[in-house]
Order: structure tokens, then C-alpha cells, then sequence
């Protein structure tokens, strides 16, 4: 039983870190000792950098649609990944804004050039 959930918390973790790349951390366990005397990962974490890329909404998009597959990347997340995912769409929907408003400024920008 705690080699199967060895493997389930390893598998799980690895999921993160690989699909989050530069975004996630190595993963960290906690363990418990069976009765074989061998320790088995029965938890782990992966911290994910979810921050926005200052003044580069471009970036933060593609950073955001990452983070949010790496935190949904194990084949059953938990309720802290999809939380993490859930925080990456208003990150993601922030830069998304971001970017129209940057889209529209310069264009607007361009208009006055021409009527100058």
C-alpha cells in the first residue's frame, strides 16, 4: 500500500515539474517508514511561479497557460492545483486586458500621428 502511493505522490509531482519547466520547482516529499524499514513519499509539493512578467502582458500569457497546464497536469489534481489553475486564468484574463488596452493606446496614438 505505501509503495503504491509511492508512486502515485512521485508521479503526480513529476507531472507538475515537467509540464511547469522553468515555472516549477523540484518537487519535495514527505515520508513515512514501513515496515520493510524503506521510506515511501506519502505527500509532496511543487511551487509554481504564478507571478505576472512585469510590464510584458505577451509574456505573462504565455507564462499563465503553463503554470495553469502544469498545475493541472497530474492525472487527478488536487484542490490546491486546480486552485493554482483557477489563480493563472485571472492572471492570464489580467494580461489579456492588459494587452488590448497597449493595442488600443497605439493605435489611438497612430490615428493622432496621422491627423498631425
Amino acid at each position: 500500500q505505501l509503495r503504491a502511493r509511492d508512486r502515485e505522490v512521485r508521479d503526480h509531482e513529476q507531472a507538475h515539474k515537467r509540464v511547469g519547466g522553468p515555472y516549477a520547482s523540484q518537487p519535495t516529499y514527505s515520508y513515512q517508514t514501513g515496515p520493510d524499514g524503506q521510506r515511501y513519499a506519502i505527500g509532496g509539493q511543487v511551487q509554481i511561479d504564478a507571478s505576472p512578467i512585469p510590464d510584458n502582458p505577451r509574456a505573462t500569457i504565455a507564462k499563465m497557460m503553463i503554470v495553469k497546464a502544469a498545475a493541472l497536469a497530474p492525472a487527478e489534481p488536487s484542490s490546491a492545483d486546480r486552485n493554482v489553475a483557477a489563480f493563472a486564468d485571472a492572471q492570464l484574463a489580467q494580461a489579456q486586458s492588459d494587452l488590448n488596452a497597449m493595442k488600443t493606446a497605439e493605435l489611438r496614438g497612430e490615428a493622432l500621428d496621422k491627423l498631425s
